[in-house]
């Protein structure tokens, strides 16, 4: 009798926990509809007024001012808009608040509304659409509803991280990989996700894997764990699991409603560029991608480095200027260094820093062989005999680096990413390495912002791995921030 109570006592605060969690996403999609329909009015009438109320010289002036008509035709087209916006899963409580992907959405959902009214302009010859007005509704829709998502991410993002708006989930396995995928969704409290451990058979039940985080109970009481933890997420390492394990899980949890089963690629400790699924023979086929960043995260990215590298050239133009005669009065040899470094894919490329050694280092580190073992095994010197007295200072300030703007120019490295590496640190990272080789090396990057060249390798290539698995625009503008304080404060410059 007393089992039978428990058991419907646990069912019930299932119920309670499911019922609370599908009124959080109602709440939640009223508020972004209520959004996107605030945004796409005022996009519309913004676009309405700059056509026909501003008298730019560039547009046609029709003899008497329609402005009434394109305001009906915008409320005419606001449920248009939102029910396309819903047909391209704008409204997918389980897509949305994560990479620039819903962003993409806004602009694709935008451009299908705008479509749709000019297909329909078609049944209506009279009624003569302005090709600027389509252009200033397209443009502004696509800014409006952007600015007011990303606002409501910043809202659901402060949410989570305080505790709010978060879904229980356990690690089937505790092995390499699922404590790589644990320590990956600790350090990101804006994901949504709360672990509550980890379930596996082959260490005891209270044992500390990860951060604080235990195992909880082993898998032949699995079923029970999730209706006391009250777990809507099972995240599955592949890795620790058999195949007869895994089609059991599935058996257990692939029908129950209010419990999502998902499984790592496997893979998730060597690679983190990401996975792409296509169906070949009906056949679901996982393929890596060969590069971390794809669609408007490139775009973004892309312009953020042309167009920051290129106006920062412009103004440090006598800056260049002045160092380079002071390194070349400082000691002989060329101004320019050339490092050959490991770009994305694997390339080989000259990195270009101020010269800040002599020219006949290598002869003088063979006299030191102590330094010569410290340079193989953290890839800097402290207390370095090569450098030049102007050498000293670059390095201190980090302007040895400014050439690198060149080779951002150039396409070879980015602003912001992962430290750059030869081809002989590659050892360091081990299997990892091809990680590193997702993206393009940065100027600056979370190495930079963190200590440099005072960290040491393994915490180096932690925090590269970091960047790649995380990569996002913000993170990029707040590490450029960052670099700032980081450089005038000298840590780790030598």
């Amino acid at each position: 009798m007393d089992s039978y109570v428990l058991l419907q006592q646990t069912q019930q605060r299932r119920l309670a926990a499911s019922a609370s969690r599908a009124a959080r996403q109602r709440w939640l999609l009223a508020v972004l509809i209520l959004l996107d329909t605030t945004a796409i009015g005022l996009a519309l009438v913004v676009a309405t007024y700059m056509r026909f109320a501003l008298h730019f010289p560039l547009f046609y002036e029709p003899p008497v001012s329609p402005i009434d008509s394109y305001l009906r035709l915008s409320l005419a087209l606001m449920p248009i808009q939102l029910a396309i916006f819903a047909a391209v899963r704008l409204y997918d409580v389980g897509s949305l608040w994560g990479g620039a992907t819903e962003y993409q959405y806004v602009v694709y959902g935008a451009s299908l509304g705008m479509m749709a009214l000019i297909f329909g302009s078609f049944f209506y010859p009279d009624f003569v659409i302005a090709r600027a007005w389509l252009l200033l509704a397209w443009l502004s829709t696509i800014v409006f509803v952007g600015l007011g998502r990303f606002a409501m991410r910043r809202m659901v993002y402060r949410l989570r991280a305080s505790g709010h708006l978060v879904t229980q989930a356990l690690i089937v396995g505790a092995n390499e990989e699922a404590q790589a995928i644990a320590e990956q969704i600790l350090a990101a409290p804006r994901s949504g996700l709360r672990l509550v451990g980890f379930v596996d058979d082959s260490r005891h039940e209270g044992e500390e894997v990860v951060s604080g985080l235990r195992v909880i109970g082993s898998s032949t009481a699995l079923r029970d764990l999730v209706d006391r933890t009250g777990v809507e997420e099972i995240i599955v390492a592949t890795t620790a699991l058999s195949r007869e394990q895994l089609f059991d899980l599935f058996v257990a949890f692939g029908t129950v409603p209010d419990v999502t089963i998902r499984l790592s690629s496997g893979t998730y400790e060597i690679m983190a560029t990401g996975m792409r699924v296509k169906e070949i023979g009906s056949v679901p086929l996982l393929s890596l991608n060969k590069m971390r960043l794809t669609g408007l995260d490139v775009v973004l990215k892309t312009l953020m480095d042309y167009v920051l590298a290129s106006l920062a050239v412009i103004a440090l133009l006598p800056v260049f200027a002045l160092i380079a005669i002071w390194v070349k009065l400082d000691s002989p040899g060329p101004v320019i260094y050339r490092r050959r470094v490991v770009g994305a894919g694997g390339k080989l490329f000259d990195a270009f820093k101020f010269r800040t050694m002599v020219v006949n280092g290598d002869e003088i580190l063979r006299q030191h062989p102590e330094l010569e073992q410290e340079l193989r095994e953290t890839g800097k010197l402290k207390n370095d005999p090569r450098i030049t007295r102007a050498g000293h200072f670059l390095r201190r300030t980090s302007l040895d680096e400014l050439p690198q703007l060149f080779n951002v120019l150039r396409g070879e490295m980015s602003l912001v990413g992962p430290r750059m590496i030869t081809a002989e640190e590659i050892g360091h990272y081990g299997r990892r390495y091809l990680s590193l080789l997702a993206g393009k090396p940065g100027i600056t990057g979370l190495w930079q912002v963190s200590g440099r060249s005072d960290i040491p390798y393994p915490e180096r290539v932690r925090l590269d791995l970091h960047y790649i698995r995380n990569y996002s625009i913000w993170l990029d503008l707040w590490l450029l921030y960052q670099t700032i304080p980081a450089v005038l404060r000298k840590q780790g410059a030598y």
